[in-house]
C-alpha cells in the first residue's frame, strides 16, 4: 500500500468517524431535556417562522438544540405546525412535541371537553360508539374511516409498533388492539385523527416499557397483542392470565386448534353474554380459533388489552396445561392437562 492510498484511507476513517460522532449528536439533541414531569405553557402565534418557533422551544427549555430541531421539523415532514396555545412537558422528546404542534393538540377555552374511560377487554366498536355518545363524530362515518388505507398508512409511519400487519384485508378492524384503555380527556368538537393519535401516543408509552422483551420474542407486537386481548377475555387476573398465555403458547408449539371461545364472539359479531350456537362455533372467518380449519392465532387482536395482560403474555406460566375452561358467572379459570378432567369442568361449570 503506497504513502497516497494510507493517506486516503486514513482521512476517510476521520471522515466516518466526524459523521458517525454528528450522528449520534443528532440524535441525542432530540431527546427530552429532563426525565422529570414539568408542564409548560406554550404559544404559537400566527405566522411564526419555523425558526422563531425553535428558538421560542429552546428559550422554553423545551428542546435541546434549536438547529437539530429544525433539521428534524424538515427530515420528518412536520412542517404544518400549528398556531395556538399548548401544554407541553420537558420529559417530552423533540418528536413527541413536534408531533403534538403538527397535530395542533391545543389548549382551548372555546372547545368543551369530556373524561372518557375506555375500559381494558373492550372492542374498537364499544370505543368508537363511546366517542358519537360523547363527541361530534359520528359512528358510521368513524366506521369508514378508520380503516382508511392513507390514514392507517399514515399512522404506521409515526409509531414504531404499528406495521404492515394492520392493513392485513381480513381484520375487521386495523387498530384493534392498538388503543390503550385508559381514561382521556377528549374534545367534544375533535377530529377522528385527533382522538387515535391521543390513545397512539398513551399505547406508545405503555409498549416502551416492554420493547426489550418484545424485540426478544419470538412474536410480533401484531401477535403479542392478539394472544394479550386472548388473555384478557378469558381470565380476570393476571396468574390466570399467565396461565392461559401457557396453553396459548402450548397449543401454538403443538399445532393444535386453539379452540377458545372469545375468538368465535369476536369472529361472529356476539357479545359474551349472547350464547354461541352450533354455526357460530363452526363459522369460518379468520378469527374463530373454535373452528377446526383455523390452526393458530386468529389474524388480529379481539379487543384492546391492558398492559396486565401484555406482561402476562411476555411472562407466561411455568405450567404444563393444554385445556382450560372458564366460568364467564364466576370468573373462575379452571386449567389441566387432561382432556377427561376438561370435559369434566365444562360439564359443572358450563
Amino acid at each position: 500500500m503506497n504513502k497516497k492510498t494510507k493517506i486516503i484511507l486514513i482521512i476517510s476513517g476521520i471522515i466516518l468517524a466526524i459523521i458517525a460522532i454528528f450522528i449520534g449528536l443528532y440524535f441525542y439533541l432530540l431527546t427530552p431535556v429532563s426525565k422529570e414531569s414539568t408542564i409548560v405553557n406554550f404559544t404559537i402565534n400566527q405566522g411564526d417562522s419555523k425558526m422563531e418557533i425553535a428558538n421560542n422551544l429552546k428559550d422554553a427549555n423545551l428542546i435541546k438544540s434549536k438547529y437539530a430541531t429544525l433539521f428534524y421539523i424538515v427530515l420528518s415532514g412536520n412542517t404544518n405546525i400549528q398556531a395556538g396555545s399548548y401544554e407541553l412537558n420537558r420529559n417530552m422528546s423533540t418528536e413527541d412535541i413536534i408531533r403534538s404542534l403538527a397535530n395542533g393538540d391545543v389548549i382551548n377555552a372555546e372547545r368543551d371537553s369530556v373524561s372518557l374511560t375506555f375500559r381494558e377487554g373492550i372492542t374498537l366498536e364499544e370505543y368508537l360508539k363511546l366517542l358519537s355518545e360523547n363527541t361530534n363524530l359520528e359512528y358510521d362515518a368513524m366506521l369508514e374511516e378508520i380503516n382508511n388505507s392513507e390514514f392507517l398508512n399514515s399512522l404506521i409511519d409515526d409509531y414504531w409498533f404499528l406495521t404492515d400487519d394492520i392493513l392485513n384485508n381480513d381484520l375487521y378492524y386495523g387498530l384493534e388492539g392498538y388503543l390503550y384503555p385508559n381514561t382521556y380527556q377528549i374534545h367534544t368538537e375533535t377530529t377522528l385523527n385527533e382522538v387515535i393519535r391521543k390513545m397512539l401516543d398513551e399505547t406508545a408509552k405503555q409498549l416502551e416499557i416492554f420493547r426489550s422483551e418484545i424485540d426478544a420474542s419470538n412474536y410480533s407486537v401484531h401477535e403479542i397483542l392478539t394472544m394479550a386481548s386472548i388473555a384478557e377475555k378469558e381470565a380476570m387476573n393476571y396468574e390466570d392470565r399467565t396461565k392461559v398465555a401457557q396453553v396459548i403458547y402450548t397449543r401454538l408449539d403443538r399445532g393444535m386448534n386453539l379452540g377458545m371461545d372469545v375468538t368465535t364472539y369476536y369472529g361472529v359479531h356476539k357479545s359474551m353474554t349472547e350464547t354461541l350456537t352450533t354455526l357460530d362455533l363452526a363459522d369460518d372467518n379468520p378469527y374463530n380459533t373454535r373452528n377446526a380449519s383455523l390452526i393458530g392465532l386468529p389474524v388480529g387482536p379481539i379487543c384492546n388489552p391492558s398492559s396486565e395482560s401484555i406482561r402476562a403474555v411476555l411472562n407466561p406460566a411455568d405450567t404444563n396445561y393444554i385445556y382450560f375452561f372458564a366460568d364467564i358467572i364466576t370468573g373462575n379459570v379452571y386449567f389441566t392437562d387432561d382432556y377427561n378432567e376438561f370435559l369434566e369442568f365444562q360439564r359443572l361449570y358450563g
